[in-house]
């Protein structure tokens, strides 16, 4: 069949930089939109979450038509906890778009998709985006790049790589540094970053005729066709009602299936198509338990394709049945059967999380690559009803040359001089390494440390509040070192309601002289539930359902309206970050709340004991 020059690209860089909202200006740029198109922004974040939280999660295909070539895109998520989509979907290109900010420059979600691109030999095109910021120190950012290249080894063929200018914002891409940004713009469009692509990057079609094999890359779900099997054809030519070979990854075993549909990627959807060559990323159904790593090959020459490698999670937390006082009041999914099944779905798409099961039928160890990739789990299947509880995350060990290690960090920190102290300081007790520290900019200090993982549990709510919500953390992977022995915790102790019942003004008034509150009035409590923090080092049983007692007697002063602090509410993470080993956060679908593991206070204090 006659075959069209195919372009398979992923679109990498840290988070924020703006990826998402390239990957719209390409759309635009290749007319996948007609001129006056209401277009939601970030059309590639189509998840809940990833709408609400402004960043991408999943990585997700689209596909468009320009000049003489078809450009299959990836986009894929910046965070460094979600890099484990990042490592399967860089199977499926030949290429990627290095996206980076003009004024942060490269960051250590940059460091790590750069080293994993240039480990399996992928064209690498970089854009260095928003350029119009008031801020940008482009020249300053390339040089960076430049030396980030050279520090992980790059060779010559890799470093002489193209650079464009960009705003994606603006839909407006260089290929030289524009001297008056606002007077170029006006004439300027995307299709310079369209043009590298289709120049730059090798056709992905190989060889046709030899036996068919397809990596499963990815995995969708469709409501009325199942399960979904993602992948890029390696060799050979794949077909409709074809019978094929499917290999897993995990056992070895061959067994004979059909392909029942057959898809590729066009523009935000799929396209049907009777068959597909190699190079192109297709969709197809009627697999019966494929898994990702999994190869389909040709049914007369089965030969598996290397499988996905993951590194391994680096945290770890134990998902539990809610046993607490308010247990199946809110939540549609209540039983161990329905958390072990949600859990064994999840594992099935997320090759980057690791299910384990314990001493106890109740309760699963959940393992993943950082509180944020853990929590997204925890909110999405709040979200769809189902109703659990959530211990401390704490850091995964292992034993290396006979000597116990933990992970190691690779942490960025950008804060303004003001607040430069108060985090070197916070840090410097969390034994972090200040590995380097670039010279002021315009008010903005970046710094460079390397800290054990077991450290940084917690420490981001802290960042926040230190830095008054003015400061940039990041942090990735490094490697691993002797585990840390003492860890740091949270140094003071919490409020705990001593009865059941409704909080109450009067009972919340006393409390607050303890405190700060985490309810306000009307909340249900039960006893043993967190309700508030306060300085001292031991935890303090508070009555938040308490009533004045009504007599006849009336003094003047004493009767004053009783004034309550706005409580402080915590997000899901704060409430991950916040909790002690002896503490657990129950999730329903409407309510999250913290307590203790033992509820009664008689028994926790014998247990202490």
């Amino acid at each position: 069949m006659s075959k069209q020059a195919l372009r398979n690209i992923a679109l990498v860089a840290h988070v924020d930089h703006g990826k998402t909202t390239l990957v719209d200006s390409l759309l635009r740029g290749a007319g996948l939109f007609r001129r006056g198109e209401a277009v939601p922004k970030r059309v590639m974040d189509s998840d809940a979450l990833e709408q609400e939280r402004g960043i991408t999660i999943l990585a997700k295909n689209t596909a468009i038509n320009y000049g003489p070539a078809r450009i299959n895109i990836v986009d894929t998520p910046g965070h460094a906890d979600f890099s484990g989509e990042v490592e399967r979907v860089l199977n499926m290109v030949d290429g990627v778009l290095l996206l980076v900010d003009a004024f942060e420059g490269p960051m250590p979600q940059t460091r790590f998709v750069l080293t994993q691109a240039l480990a399996k030999n992928l064209k690498i095109i970089v854009v260095i985006n928003k350029i119009d910021r008031p801020d940008a120190r482009v020249e300053e950012v390339v040089d960076l790049i430049y030396e980030l290249f050279i520090d992980l080894g790059a060779t010559d063929e890799q470093i002489n790589f193209p650079i464009l200018y960009a705003s994606a914002k603006r839909d407006v891409a260089f290929t030289e540094i524009p001297e008056d940004f606002e007077s170029a713009k006006e004439t300027a469009d995307i299709t310079p970053i369209l043009d590298a692509i289709v120049e730059n990057i090798p056709d992905a079609g190989s060889d046709d005729e030899a036996s068919l094999q397809i990596l499963v890359s990815n995995l969708d779900y469709d409501n009325y066709q199942g399960r979904l099997a993602v992948g890029r054809v390696h060799q050979g030519c794949v077909k409709q009602v074809e019978p094929v070979a499917l290999i897993s990854s995990k056992t070895g075993k061959t067994t004979r299936q059909q392909i029942n549909k057959l898809y590729i990627y066009d523009g935000l959807g799929r396209k049907e198509v009777a068959e597909a060559a190699s190079g192109e990323i297709v969709c197809m159904t009627g697999l019966d338990n494929v898994n990702i790593g999994d190869t389909i090959a040709d049914i007369n020459d089965a030969k598996a394709l290397p499988a996905v490698t993951i590194e391994e999670p680096t945290i770890a937390m134990v998902f539990q049945v809610n046993d607490s006082p308010f247990a199946g009041q809110e939540g549609t999914y209540v039983t161990s059967r329905h958390l072990r099944e949600r859990l064994e779905r999840e594992m099935i798409r997320n090759v980057a999380m690791r299910m384990e099961e314990t001493d106890s039928p109740d309760r699963f160890l959940i393992k993943g690559r950082g509180e944020l990739h853990i929590s997204i789990l925890i909110e999405n299947m709040r979200r769809e009803g189902y109703e659990f509880q959530v211990s401390k995350p704490y850091v995964l060990t292992k034993e290396i040359d006979g000597r116990l290690m933990e992970p190691q960090e690779r942490l960025l920190v950008s804060v303004t001089e003001d607040y430069q102290g108060v985090v070197m300081e916070a840090l410097g007790r969390r034994k972090a390494e200040l590995i380097e520290m670039a010279p002021p900019f315009r008010g903005s200090v970046k710094m460079e440390f390397l800290i054990p993982s077991s450290q940084l549990i917690g420490y981001r709510s802290q960042f926040m509040n230190d830095t008054r919500g003015n400061g940039i953390l990041s942090s990735i992977l490094e490697g691993y070192v002797p585990a840390v022995k003492q860890t740091v915790g949270r140094g003071h102790g919490v409020l705990i309601a001593h009865q059941a019942g409704e909080a109450v003004l009067y009972g919340l008034h006393n409390a607050q002289d303890r405190g700060v509150l985490f309810i306000g009035p009307g909340t249900q409590v039960y006893e043993g539930m967190i309700v508030g923090s306060t300085m001292q080092t031991e935890d303090v049983v508070v009555n938040v359902c308490k009533k004045k007692q009504l007599t006849n007697m009336r003094a003047a002063g004493s009767d004053e309206a009783l004034r309550l602090s706005p409580p402080t509410v915590f997000s899901l993470e704060q409430c991950l970050e916040f909790i002690d080993d002896d503490e657990l956060v129950e999730i329903t679908p409407q309510s999250i709340r913290m307590r203790k593991r033992i509820l009664d206070s008689k028994q926790r204090n014998k247990a202490r004991n």
